[in-house]
């Protein structure tokens, strides 16, 4: 069930219901692609039709945002709750790797989906590498050959917001892949960065944990708050349309 959240059609799911979907899609070998909808990627798109358009036209949308929770709930359209792509993926790669499957890294900067990709052949042993690229590559006729070649079952992309989303939605029917936009999340596989630690992300705090370890993030941070304004206003004019 599809639950329209400021314009984002969010697949109303728990965890557990994300990761049995994705893993169909990947199974179904046909490709497709995810997005991991958290409060950036709601407020670009609010901002940018095409983006909109590129985000909800992924075969699966998940709230990856406290913000995106809370802001479902003032609108009076829950969701279960928050299914981040740091939870899912590491699951998904569980699950490739039991039946010997293989994962694509695209993003970050030069030398750390490398290190990534060695780093997720020791956590998840049977899971193959099919490839790595980093983010800053000019011309990509290379390495979509190398994906079409390769035939990965998951491509996890860590190119940033819009321009992941953006990727995936211009290469779908090029390519017969499973993807996901991740973010910085290839940086956490590589052992970059540090993701929060388990009390923070329970509650939601993830945000804070990144805010205090990361100050020069505040004039970003700042921004998220006007989800829930953008909800208020929503719910009022709704409710008096």
């Amino acid at each position: 069930m599809k639950q329209i959240i400021l314009d984002i059609p969010f697949d109303s799911m728990t965890m557990e219901e994300a990761v049995d979907t994705a893993d169909r899609l990947i199974r179904r070998g046909e490709g497709g692609y995810i997005v991991t909808a958290n409060t950036e990627i709601v407020l670009a798109a609010r901002k940018n039709k095409p983006y909109l358009d590129a985000v909800c036209s992924a075969d699966l949308v998940i709230a990856d945002g406290i913000g995106v929770i809370y802001a479902g709930r003032i609108l009076n359209k829950r969701l279960p709750e928050r299914v981040t792509g740091a939870d899912l993926v590491p699951r998904l790669l569980a699950l490739l790797a039991r039946r010997s499957g293989s994962v694509f890294l695209y993003g970050a900067k030069p030398g750390v989906a490398d290190r990534a990709g060695g780093n997720l052949e020791r956590t998840y042993p049977g899971l193959r590498i099919a490839g790595t690229e980093n983010g800053y590559i000019k011309d990509e006729s290379e390495l979509l050959e190398m994906i079409q070649r390769e035939k990965p079952d998951l491509l996890l992309l860590g190119l940033g917001v819009p321009r992941q989303e953006f990727w995936m939605e211009a290469n779908k029917n090029k390519l017969s892949v499973v993807m996901i936009g991740v973010g910085g999340l290839i940086d956490v596989f590589a052992g970059n960065v540090k993701r929060a630690p388990d009390v923070f992300c329970r509650l939601g705090f993830e945000w804070l944990y990144r805010l205090i370890r990361q100050p020069w993030r505040f004039v970003r941070m700042c921004k998220l708050p006007w989800i829930l304004i953008l909800a208020v206003w929503e719910r009022i004019v709704g409710t008096h349309s």
